[in-house]
């Protein structure tokens, strides 16, 4: 069973025992949460898409808090001599989908 979940404002299409990298989730390593806002799922031939939402759950394990690689940002004004650099590394959790229920 294939499911869409809406993950901090992102979605993600996740099946059983895959590991998603999504934005930083509160909770330490080895917690279970819990996502309720599924958009579709797609068992076989057989597809709902919801409306918009699916009643029913995403189990997840958060195996690991981290940061992504770094993003540059570079601003600069022609012919003023101003030019400016920044970086910034965006911070994510992975987690192990560990079940998909569908009430």
């Amino acid at each position: 069973m294939t499911a869409l979940v809406e993950i901090a404002a992102s979605q993600f299409p996740v099946k059983q025992s895959d590991v998603v990298t999504v934005p930083l989730l509160s909770g330490n390593v080895g917690d279970t949460v819990e996502f309720n806002n599924i958009l579709l799922t797609m068992d076989g031939d057989s597809t709902t898409i919801g409306t918009p939402y699916i009643s029913g759950s995403v189990s997840a394990k958060i195996l690991e808090h981290g940061k992504g690689k770094k993003v540059l940002v570079f601003k600069k004004k022609r012919r003023k001599g101003y030019q400016k650099m920044n970086g910034h590394r965006q911070q994510f959790t992975k987690i192990e989908i560990t079940n998909i229920s569908i009430a």
